[in-house]
C-alpha cells in the first residue's frame, strides 16, 4: 500500500485531487530562498512569493502578416512557440481538471516572465479555442544563458590558409555536383570560444540582432522552458515543459520555421534557410547534389546535422563498393558459361547419368544432376574466385570506412564547434521524477536528492528487463525454428512435384525452380513477414521495458533504448541467414541414416553446389523488402497524416493564416528523434558487411537505398514535421562502437562463408591435390572430374524402412544413387566413413579462415595505425583557436586588474597631497 505522503500530483492522477484545491485565483506558496535549480543552471531564476498574483500573458490580435517571425511590434523575434486549448471553453463534467491545467499553465507562463522572457499571446485564425504563446529572449537573458551553455561565438576571422581541395583542377565538372553557391554561399570560418558577458568586447559581432543564430536562441529558450516550474507546494517542486506536453496543459512547444519550404517568405530580412534547404537539398531534383552541411547544422542543429553527415558518408564510401562489388557480379555473370563443373551438371553424358538420391523419405524420387543445371549457372555467379577477393576487400574497406569517418567526425567537430562540448547537467525526466519517493545523497553535488528506488529496486529493475530481453530474443529463435520446421515439412512436397515429368503449368520455368529453390524463397518471404511482425511488436517491449528501468537522464534513456533494439534486431535479421550460412546442410549424415529435427523432419540439404545460392536469395529478398518497407512507410505516413489534418482544419481562403500557425499543422518528430534512422542504417551496414561473401550486389542495394534513403529523410524533415529543438552532439554517439564491432565480426563471417558455404575450398583442393598423381588420373591440374569425386555413392539397397522410396518400376532398376558428401562407397571396409578428401577439406577449410583472419586483422591494425583520428590541419586550427582564447583571458584579466588597481593609486595620491598641505601650514 502507498500512503498519502507518497503520492505524487501527476496528471495522470484522479481528479478527486481537485476537489480539494480552493476555487478563485491562484495564490501558491513558497520558500522565497527555495530554488528549483542550484544558480549557477538557472541564473535569473526569481521565486514568487506567497500570495502574490501571477501576471497573466498579454493577449493581442494577429496582424495579418503571415510570414512574421516577430511579436505584433515587429522588433522582438519569436524564439519558441507554445500551444492551448483554452480551458474555459471545455466540457463542463471535466472543469476541474482544465482549471488545475489552467493554474498550473498560468503559472508556469508567470516563472518564464519572472526568469526575463517576454510573452505574446494570440488567438489561432483556424480554430476559436486554440491560443499561441510566443515565447521571445531579451538580449541579457540570451547573454546570460549563452555562458551558461558554453556556447561558443566567434573571436575573429580564421587566418590559417586553407587546404585546396584535390578537385579544384576539374571543378569546371564538380561545380554542378554542389549546391548553388548563389544561393547557398560558403560561410566564413571563425575562430570560436566560449561565450563569457565580461568579455563581450572581445566577439566578433557586427549585428546584435543576428549575433545569437535563430538555432542558438531556440536550444536556449527550451533549456529555460525545461527548467522552469509550474507548480511548487512546500518541498514539492514541479518543473518542465515536457510534463506539461503530457499531462495536456500545453498541446505542442516548438521553435519557428522561418519560412514556408516552397515559397520565399515576404519579410524584409528573412534567410528563407527552409527554402534553400528545400531547393537545394530536400527536392528530388537535386538527388545527385553533395548536402550543404554546413546549412543543415545551422538550421537544425548539430545532432541533426551529424547524421546526415554519416549518411552521406557512408553513401559516398559505399560507391566504392558497389563498383567493385558490381564488378565481381559481371566477372560472375560473365564466367558462368566457362565454368568446368558447371559444364559437368549440365553435360547430358555426365551430370544426366548422375542419380540423386532422395533429398526426404519416401515421398520423394530419384533424379538426375542435371535437372539443376541453370540453378548451377546462377551459383557461379556468386560463388567464385571473385566472390573471395571481394569479400577480402570489403573487409578492409569497413576498416577505411570507419577510419576515415573519424578523420572527417573530427573535422566536423572542430568546424561545428563541439571539439571541447562540455555534456550540461541533464534535467531528469519527469518519468523519473514521478516515481521519486526514496532520499539519497547526490554523489556529485552532495546535496539530498530523492530517488525513485533503492539500489536493490535497480537491481531487480535491470535483471526483469534483462530477462525480458532474453525472452524475446529466445522468441525469435524459437520463430526461425518454426520457419526451418516449415522447409522441412514442405520441402518433401516441392521434391515430389518438380520431379513428376508431368507437371506441365511449371514447363517454361522447370528448368530455373528446384526444389531447394522454392523452399528457399517461400521459406525467405515468410521470414522477412515474421521479422517485419516481430519488430513492431519488440518495438513498443524494448520501449516498455527501457521506461520500466526509469534511466535518469535523456541520454542514458536513449543508450539503454539503443543497446536493447540493436541485440533484438540483431538476432531477429540475421538469425536466418546465420542459419542457412553455418546450419543448413552441415548435420545430414547419410541417405541411410539422415539426421531428423525433433525427431520427425528430417534435415534438409544443400543444393549439390552448396547453400550460398540459397544465401544470396534469403539476403537479396530482405533488404529489398525491408528498404521498400521503410520507404514507403517513411513517405507515406506523415504525407498521408498532413494531409488528413489539412483537410480537418482547412479555412476559407480569404483568411491569412500565420506562420506559427503553418507549423502547428506539421507533424511533430517522435520523441527517440534520430533513432530508428540510425537503426535502420546499422542494421543495413551489417547486411553489407556480414554476409557480402554470398551477395556481392549488397553494396549496390545499400548504395541505391540511400541515394533515395537521404533524400526521403531530408524531404520529411523539410517539409512534413515542424522544426525540431537544436541540440549539441559531438559524434554519432553509442553507433560509433557498434559499427565497429560489426566490422569486427564481418572478418569472421565472411570467412566462414567461403570456407563451410560455398564450394570454393573442395574445389581449390580438388584442382591442387586430388585432380593429379596420386589421388586423381590427370596429368596437369585441372577441374575436370570435379563433380564426380565431389559426389558419394550409396547403395539403395541400404535404405532404412522409414526413409526407403516408395516403389516404383524406375526405383526398382536404380541399384546405386549419388549424395552430396565425402566418403567411402559401399563395399569399401569403412563404407560410409569420411574418407581422405574429407579431412584434406577440413584442414584447408580451417587454415584458410585462420590464415584469412590473421592476414585481414593485421592490415587493419595497420590501417587504424597509420591513419591519425584528427587531420594534421584541424590539429593546428585547434591549437590557434586556444591560443587566441589564452590571450583574449590574459587580456582581459591584465584590464581588470589595471582598473581595480587605478582607484587604489587614487586614493593614495589624495592622501599624499593632503599630507604636504599640513606640513607647509605646520
Amino acid at each position: 500500500m502507498i500512503n498519502g505522503n507518497d503520492i505524487l500530483e501527476m496528471d495522470s492522477v484522479s481528479d478527486t485531487e481537485e476537489l480539494e484545491e480552493p476555487e478563485g485565483d491562484p495564490e501558491f506558496g513558497m520558500i522565497e530562498e527555495d530554488m528549483v535549480y542550484p544558480e549557477e543552471f538557472l541564473p535569473t531564476y526569481h521565486s514568487i512569493k506567497e500570495g502574490a498574483k501571477v501576471t497573466k500573458t498579454q493577449l493581442e490580435e494577429f496582424n495579418n502578416k503571415p510570414d512574421s517571425l516577430f511579436f505584433n511590434d515587429g522588433v522582438r523575434r519569436i524564439d519558441f512557440i507554445l500551444v492551448y486549448e483554452d480551458e474555459d471553453k471545455k466540457e463542463f463534467e471535466k472543469r476541474h481538471t482544465f482549471q488545475r491545467h489552467k493554474r498550473r499553465r498560468e503559472y508556469f507562463e508567470a516563472s518564464l516572465m519572472k526568469m526575463g522572457m517576454e510573452l505574446e499571446a494570440t488567438r489561432s485564425v483556424i480554430d476559436e479555442k486554440l491560443t499561441f504563446i510566443k515565447v521571445h529572449m531579451p538580449w541579457d537573458v540570451l547573454c546570460t544563458y549563452a555562458e551558461v551553455l558554453h556556447i561558443k561565438l566567434p573571436i575573429q576571422p580564421n587566418d590559417l590558409s586553407s587546404r585546396p581541395s584535390p578537385w579544384r583542377f576539374i571543378s569546371c565538372i564538380t561545380k554542378y555536383f554542389y549546391p548553388n553557391q548563389e544561393l547557398i554561399s560558403e560561410e566564413t570560418e571563425f575562430f570560436t570560444a566560449p561565450f563569457e558577458k565580461d568579455r563581450l568586447d572581445y566577439f566578433y559581432m557586427k549585428d546584435q540582432d543576428v549575433f545569437f543564430t535563430p538555432s542558438m536562441r531556440s536550444r536556449m529558450a527550451y533549456y529555460i522552458l525545461s527548467r522552469a516550474p509550474y507548480e511548487i507546494r512546500g518541498s514539492r517542486k514541479k518543473f518542465g515543459i515536457s510534463k506539461l506536453l503530457d499531462g495536456g496543459v500545453y498541446k505542442a512547444a516548438y521553435p519557428l520555421h522561418d519560412c514556408r519550404f516552397n515559397v520565399r517568405s515576404t519579410e524584409q530580412g528573412c534567410p528563407n534557410e527552409r527554402y534553400l534547404l528545400y531547393e537545394e537539398w530536400a527536392h528530388p531534383k537535386s538527388f545527385y547534389k553533395m548536402q550543404p552541411l554546413d546549412l543543415i547544422r545551422k538550421y537544425y542543429g548539430e545532432k541533426i546535422g551529424i547524421y546526415f553527415a554519416w549518411l552521406g558518408f557512408y553513401t559516398v564510401m559505399l560507391a566504392l563498393a558497389a563498383v567493385v562489388g558490381l564488378g565481381c557480379f559481371i566477372y560472375g555473370y560473365r564466367t558462368q558459361e566457362t565454368s568446368t563443373w558447371s559444364k559437368e551438371v549440365c553435360d547430358p553424358a555426365i551430370g544426366g547419368n548422375i542419380v540423386m538420391c532422395p533429398q526426404c523419405d519416401r515421398f520423394c524420387k530419384y533424379w538426375r544432376l542435371n535437372s539443376t543445371c541453370e540453378a548451377s549457372k546462377k551459383i557461379c555467379i556468386f560463388d567464385n574466385f571473385g566472390t573471395m577477393v571481394f569479400a577480402v576487400f570489403m573487409s578492409i574497406w569497413v576498416t577505411l570506412f570507419l577510419e576515415f569517418w573519424k578523420r572527417y567526425q573530427a573535422e566536423l567537430e572542430y568546424e561545428w564547434d563541439t571539439v571541447e562540448f562540455l555534456e550540461q547537467e541533464e534535467p531528469s525526466r519527469p518519468e523519473y521524477e514521478a516515481k521519486c519517493i526514496y532520499e539519497r545523497k547526490n554523489p556529485v553535488t552532495g546535496v539530498k536528492e530523492k530517488v525513485p528506488y533503492t539500489a536493490c529496486g535497480r537491481c531487480v529493475r535491470v535483471s526483469i528487463g534483462i530477462g525480458t530481453v532474453l525472452f524475446w530474443i529466445l522468441l525469435i529463435l524459437a520463430s526461425i525454428v518454426a520457419v526451418i520446421v516449415y522447409r522441412l515439412a514442405v520441402f518433401f512436397t516441392f521434391s515430389s512435384r518438380f520431379r513428376n515429368q508431368e507437371l506441365k503449368e511449371l514447363e517454361p520455368l522447370k528448368e530455373y525452380v528446384t526444389p531447394q529453390m522454392a523452399t528457399s524463397v517461400t521459406a525467405s518471404l515468410i521470414s522477412f513477414v515474421v521479422i517485419m511482425i516481430l519488430n513492431i511488436l519488440y518495438e513498443r517491449v524494448a520501449i516498455w521495458i527501457t521506461n520500466f528501468e526509469l534511466p535518469r537522464t535523456k541520454t542514458d534513456y536513449e543508450n539503454s533504448l539503443t543497446l536493447k533494439m540493436f541485440l533484438f534486431q540483431f538476432v531477429n535479421y540475421y538469425s536466418s541467414c546465420f542459419y542457412i550460412a553455418f546450419a543448413k546442410g552441415k548435420a545430414v549424415s547419410y541417405p541411410g541414416r539422415p539426421v531428423y529435427l525433433l525427431g520427425k523432419y528430417r534435415n534438409e540439404e544443400c543444393d549439390p553446389g552448396g547453400c550460398l545460392i540459397e544465401l544470396t536469395t534469403q539476403l537479396s529478398i530482405i533488404m529489398g523488402g525491408k528498404a521498400i518497407w521503410n520507404n514507403i512507410q517513411e513517405v507515406l505516413l506523415p504525407w498521408v497524416k498532413n494531409l488528413i489534418s489539412r483537410y480537418c482544419t482547412r479555412v476559407a481562403s480569404e483568411k491569412v493564416v500565420p506562420r506559427w500557425e503553418q507549423d502547428y499543422q506539421l507533424q511533430a518528430l517522435s520523441k527517440h528523434g534520430l533513432f530508428y534512422e540510425y537503426l535502420e542504417m546499422v542494421i543495413q551496414f551489417g547486411f553489407v558487411t556480414l554476409f557480402v561473401a554470398s551477395f556481392p550486389l549488397a553494396p549496390v542495394l545499400a548504395l541505391v537505398n540511400n541515394l533515395f534513403e537521404i533524400r526521403v529523410d531530408a524531404w520529411k524533415i523539410t517539409t512534413q514535421f515542424r522544426r525540431v529543438v537544436p541540440e549539441k552532439a559531438q559524434d554519432i554517439g553509442a553507433w560509433q562502437p557498434i559499427l565497429q564491432g560489426i566490422a569486427i565480426l564481418a572478418v569472421a563471417t565472411n570467412a566462414m562463408i567461403i570456407a563451410f558455404t560455398s564450394d570454393m575450398i573442395p574445389r581449390l583442393v580438388y584442382y591442387w591435390s586430388f585432380s593429379v598423381y596420386p589421388y586423381g588420373d590427370h596429368y596437369n591440374n585441372t577441374m575436370e572430374g570435379y563433380i564426380n569425386s565431389s559426389l558419394s555413392i550409396f547403395n539403395t539397397s541400404d535404405f532404412s524402412a522409414s526413409s526407403r522410396p516408395i516403389s516404383s518400376d524406375i526405383n526398382s532398376t536404380i541399384t546405386t544413387c549419388r549424395y552430396r558428401d565425402f566418403r567411402y562407397a559401399p563395399g569399401h571396409n569403412r563404407q560410409y566413413e569420411h574418407n581422405v578428401y574429407y579431412w584434406h577439406v577440413v584442414a584447408a577449410k580451417m587454415a584458410f579462415i585462420i590464415v584469412l583472419e590473421h592476414i585481414v586483422y593485421l592490415t587493419k591494425f595497420i590501417l587504424s595505425y597509420m591513419i591519425p583520428d584528427v587531420p594534421y590541419a584541424v590539429k593546428e586550427q585547434i591549437k590557434r583557436e586556444k591560443y587566441l582564447t589564452q590571450v583574449i583571458l590574459h587580456e582581459t584579466n591584465l584590464k581588470l586588474v589595471t582598473k581595480r588597481l587605478k582607484p587604489h593609486s587614487d586614493d593614495t595620491f589624495e592622501q599624499t597631497a593632503a599630507k604636504e598641505e599640513i606640513e607647509l601650514d605646520f
